[in-house]
């Protein structure tokens, strides 16, 4: 009996620990070191005592970031879930993933990945019923895997593949050439090159690319990027004698980028100031020698996406009188130019089109899932294309004459499964489908829509098992971004199954500043509007609670870059609504973001510090500088790494040394710093699983999660 009840009460005991592992010791953080630096703002005193972490290079920031994570993993360690969340996640991983294929010059491209290598490798076939050889592997382009494949182009007749490199997780590219048939490297390099891909000149004798003056090698993480130009590089020269075809002088900050057309006789020329979607069109005729460049959209008045052409007939996507999209044309070459709506706006959000088969197939959003039509070149609908269910497509990639193409679909409980689609029949076949082990019949997706705070109807994808009890106790994970004009739609991630398996909430709201319903949705979360997004996250939280998903203290908040800033804006207008965050490489210092590599290109979408209202709009929210001391903050780990050039880690390390000394409460706010990585693109899967594994490990911990 005394046996029995021992055992009893030390299963009680282990009960109450596990519901209360939540608590915390206080943790001594690593001492940051402040400076006197005051910046004034238009009369306003602005202190920025770590400044001094702005320099990556050093070897004070050095130490600092190694001692932040001794602290961060020494913490991390002491999780018991942690391991078994990795081995979860490895084998969750560990199944065979393909792209879809494309096809150039009678040859089938597409990536596979084994299961657990870093990187996808390429391979080509002659049919795409047949296993393919291995074209390119990115897994052998370093010992380490910090080199990462971030690019390529196929010339047209399939004979070289234009492929572009970056190290750990950079911007920065380093264009190559290579062989399709005997996979010899072509001694070409091509360097300097960022925010740009490779096109193919007709007679495949070279490609059009934009490219940056050359940088010193230790200032490239944090150099602005100015006087971007396209050149031409002719195959087997050296790139010193690479031509520019187009600058513009007159704007240092202008960004060009030029493509191909399908037939080979015009090069496409899109001009661009910072991320706004708006942009300028230019084109030349590359049939004609020396043809000058000649404009045909020559302002910043909305988004031009370019289609395809007939002849001088270009056909393009835009937003022009239609915020949520149309197919417009135009006759490059006539004299008197006008445009001609082809396919008319929609109820729905038009994201992308492709012209194949002679035909138009329109990408449409509708609430943030993607609903998919077909109309003739004349713009007569034939007909829908039938979806497996709620989700998100993609693909449908071709050429003119081609009569089928294969397409990716994906929702959050279906992984990437491959589709091939007929255009003449209108008939989908699986191509190929994926082997992840678990079951989707266990959980459940559901779109709900809530008020934000001004009364907008915001739209919020919730997934969780089967039978979920609303009664407040469920941990559960908010995910929003709400900028830039992009759009978060339904997708599987192996890295939230082990989540979802153990009964967490998911929960991905459609913020204001996406691109969901069309440019107007976007331009209600930017620039003196950008409190939306935040009111719209906050509103989200609120709707989760008051329906009984969760309460504050089980619930938490993730984001990653313009997410990371709305992670860490909303955690200070709110540290009362959560149990913890996960700000990843957010851009925090909006008051300096605009000095760091392409920092200055989002002014588009937040404003700039040097115009005096916008500077008050950006002051007002900026995460790191509305950090208030003595505040009980809930768990914090922030995300970022060592060589991020696109959101500098600055960033990150500013805010973390700012909110660790802010910390009135006992909750860990760590920052976890990856090494020999960028933003988030080219990381090998080891360090993926790794993170994540950290990532739900804290969120157990720190929501109490008991994991069974």
């Amino acid at each position: 009996m005394k046996m029995m009840l021992k055992v009893c009460l030390l299963f009680i005991l282990s009960m109450f620990i596990a519901a209360e592992n939540f608590a915390q010791t206080k943790i001594e953080y690593p001492k940051t070191k402040k400076i006197e630096q005051v910046d004034d703002y238009f009369g306003t005193k602005v202190s920025d005592p770590y400044r001094w972490l702005e320099d990556d290079n050093s070897a004070e920031t050095k130490a600092w970031v190694e001692a932040q994570n001794k602290v961060t993993f020494d913490y991390l360690k002491t999780i018991p879930e942690r391991e078994q969340l990795k081995k979860r996640l490895t084998e969750l991983w560990d199944y065979e993933k393909y792209s879809a294929p494309f096809k150039e010059g009678g040859k089938y491209f597409y990536f596979k990945n084994d299961g657990l290598q870093n990187q996808s490798v390429l391979y080509v076939t002659d049919s795409p019923e047949k296993p393919g050889r291995v074209l390119l592997d990115p897994n052998k382009l370093s010992e380490d895997g910090t080199v990462a494949l971030s690019g390529f182009s196929v010339s047209h007749d399939g004979k070289i593949l234009a492929y572009g490199v970056s190290v750990a997780g950079s911007d920065w590219q380093e264009w190559r050439f290579r062989e399709v048939e005997t996979g010899r490297d072509l001694p070409d390099v091509l360097k300097d090159i960022k925010f740009s891909g490779a096109s193919w000149s007709k007679d495949n004798a070279g490609v059009f690319y934009s490219r940056y003056p050359a940088v010193d090698e230790k200032a490239k993480l944090t150099a602005l990027n100015y006087d971007q130009k396209i050149y031409y590089h002719r195959l087997g020269t050296p790139q010193s004698e690479d031509f520019v075809v187009y600058e513009r002088p007159d704007d240092r900050e202008m960004g060009v980028g030029g493509g191909v057309t399908e037939d080979g006789n015009f090069l496409i020329i899109y001009v661009t100031k910072g991320t706004s979607p708006k942009n300028m069109i230019y084109f030349k005729n590359l049939s004609m020698e020396k043809s000058p460049i000649l404009p045909l959209i020559d302002k910043f008045e909305a988004d031009y996406s370019f289609i395809g052409n007939d002849g001088s007939t270009f056909y393009f996507r835009t937003d022009k009188d239609a915020p949520r999209g149309r197919v417009v044309k135009v006759d490059a070459l006539a004299g008197n130019k006008q445009w001609i709506e082809v396919v008319p706006e929609a109820e729905e959000t038009l994201q992308g089109v492709d012209f194949v088969n002679d035909q138009f197939v329109l990408t449409y959003l509708k609430d943030a899932y993607t609903n998919v039509k077909i109309y003739d070149r004349n713009g007569k609908y034939i007909r829908d294309v039938q979806l497996p269910g709620i989700g998100s497509a993609s693909g449908f990639n071709g050429k003119r004459t081609d009569t089928e193409v294969f397409y990716t679909f994906t929702s959050f409980t279906t992984p990437p499964t491959i589709y091939r689609y007929d255009l003449k029949t209108g008939k989908s076949e699986i191509f190929r489908k994926s082997d992840v082990k678990f079951n989707p019949e266990e959980f459940i997706v559901k779109q709900v829509k809530y008020k934000s705070k001004d009364g907008t109807l915001v739209p919020m994808f919730i997934v969780h098992k089967k039978g979920l009890k609303l009664d407040g106790t469920n941990p559960t994970l908010l995910y929003g971004y709400g900028g830039f004009n992009i759009s978060l739609t339904p997708g599987f991630s192996v890295a939230r199954l082990p989540w979802l398996e153990m009964g967490g909430v998911f929960a991905m709201a459609n913020l204001r500043g996406g691109g969901e319903y069309g440019e107007r949705w976007h331009e209600a979360g930017t620039k003196l509007k950008k409190q939306n997004v935040f009111d719209d996250f906050i509103a989200a939280a609120e709707y989760l609670i008051s329906e009984k998903y969760t309460q504050p203290a089980k619930l938490a908040i993730q984001g990653g870059s313009n997410g990371g800033l709305l992670v860490g804006a909303v955690l200070n207008q709110r540290p009362d609504l959560f149990g913890a965050a996960l700000p990843a490489v957010g851009v925090m210092d909006m008051l300096r973001f605009h000095k760091f590599s392409a920092g200055r290109y989002w002014t588009s979408d937040y404003g700039s510090p040097d115009i005096e209202e916008e500077f008050r709009a950006l002051y007002a929210y900026s995460p790191l500088h509305n950090i208030k001391p003595g505040t009980k903050y809930p768990a914090v780990l922030i995300t970022t790494a060592d060589h991020d050039d696109r959101v500098v880690p600055a960033h990150s390390f500013k805010y973390a040394a700012t909110i660790q000394e802010a910390q009135a409460g006992d909750a860990p706010v760590l920052i976890r710093i990856e090494t020999k990585a960028g933003h988030g693109a080219g990381k090998p899967t080891a360090k993926i699983i790794e993170e994540q594994a950290d990532i739900f490990g804290f969120l157990i911990k720190n929501l109490g999660m008991r994991v069974k």
